[in-house]
This record gives structure tokens, C-alpha cells and sequence, in this order.
């Protein structure tokens, strides 16, 4: 268990085209969010959630912290995250991608890079919210926040112009593209049942 990196959780969407709270939505006997907390719970010593809605996740009496800089974002996430913990490094992960291992999430955490951002090229994509982030960055994302031309787009070019460390897991052979299987709509739901219905 990690006790020198703080396991955060980003539940801070709106979840616009799922059309519900995508992590209060249930595969077996869990939601995803509580899979989410027991994952990130068996991990990291430290964990706590960012969210703009914090009454709806009391029940998981986890620390809660709402975005500094309101509905700008994941990256806002992450900078709020980066404020209020108190280790240096955060391990992040979007709610939405509950089929991610502790194999995995220690992979990337072990990975040896001495820069500020590490995550994976996994899936056809780049994986940003399933990664490493260090304090280093807060005035760094500040600056990019506060930009009047601020878009989603913002953050992949943050992440170009801060020279994160990409990884390429795909010869992992606990690597599987699902792992970072991303629900937002009502159909990828859809999929993740018949996914776990399958494998359990």
C-alpha cells in the first residue's frame, strides 16, 4: 500500500450523455463508484474524492473536495486534487472506468520517470485521467485555467507543453484495452454488463 501518493478519484462530470449519475449505476451488487473506492482503497492509503456534488457521495465517508475552479473540466480536477492533498504526488482516476486493475494502477505508479505527468497510450487513446501528478504542476494548470480561451482542448495541450511521461503497456501481459473501457453513454453501459456478465 502506497503511503507517500494520495489515490483521487475525479467523480466532478455531469454526466450529460449518460443522462444519470453514471457512477451510481450498478454492475453486480455495486455501484461503480464503490467499486471505484474498494479498488482505490486497497492501494493507496490515502484516498479522497473530487466532486461538485459531494452531499451525493457522504454514504462512502471518504474526504471530499469540490473543483477550485468550477465546471472547467477534468483538469480542474486535478488541480483541486493537487491542492488539498497532502503528499506530493497523486495517483488520479476518472469514476467512469471501473474494469482498471491494482495490476495496472501499480504499473503506472511504479513506472520510473523523473517527469511531473505519467499515463498511458492504451486503447487507441491517451489515458490522461488514469495517471500520476505531481504538486509541481498547480501554478502550471492555474495559468491555463485562468486563459479566457480555456477549452477541453486546453488540457491536451498542457499535457503536451508540461512533457508528460507516456507509457505503452501493451506488452504487459496483464494488459487488456477493457481496462480502460470508458462509460459515458447508455450504450458503453450496456456493454460493461454483458462484459461482466461474461467474465464472472
Amino acid at each position: 500500500m502506497y503511503n507517500d501518493i494520495t489515490g483521487v478519484i475525479l467523480s466532478g462530470g455531469k454526466s450529460s450523455r449518460m443522462g444519470v449519475n453514471k457512477s451510481f449505476l450498478k454492475i453486480g451488487e455495486q455501484t461503480i463508484i464503490e467499486k471505484m473506492v474498494n479498488l482505490m482503497k486497497s492501494i493507496f492509503k490515502e484516498v479522497i474524492i473530487i466532486t461538485n456534488s459531494p452531499n451525493e457521495y457522504s454514504f462512502l465517508q471518504l474526504p471530499m473536495y469540490e473543483d477550485v475552479y468550477k465546471w472547467k473540466g477534468p483538469l480542474a480536477g486535478i488541480h483541486s486534487a493537487l491542492t488539498h492533498s497532502t503528499t506530493e504526488k497523486i495517483f488520479v482516476i476518472s469514476c467512469d472506468v471501473p474494469l482498471m486493475t491494482e495490476e495496472m494502477i501499480k504499473y503506472i505508479v511504479d513506472y520510473r520517470s523523473d517527469k511531473p505527468i505519467k499515463f498511458c497510450e492504451a486503447a487507441g487513446y491517451h489515458q490522461p485521467l488514469v495517471g500520476v501528478y505531481s504538486k509541481f504542476l498547480i501554478d502550471k494548470i492555474e495559468k491555463v485555467i485562468r486563459d479566457d480561451e480555456f477549452t477541453d482542448k486546453s488540457f491536451h495541450q498542457f499535457l503536451k507543453n508540461v512533457d508528460a511521461e507516456v507509457i505503452h503497456p501493451e506488452r504487459l501481459p496483464f494488459y487488456k484495452d477493457e481496462l480502460f473501457f470508458n462509460v459515458n453513454k447508455p450504450e458503453d453501459f450496456e456493454n460493461l454488463k454483458k462484459y461482466f456478465n461474461h467474465n464472472n
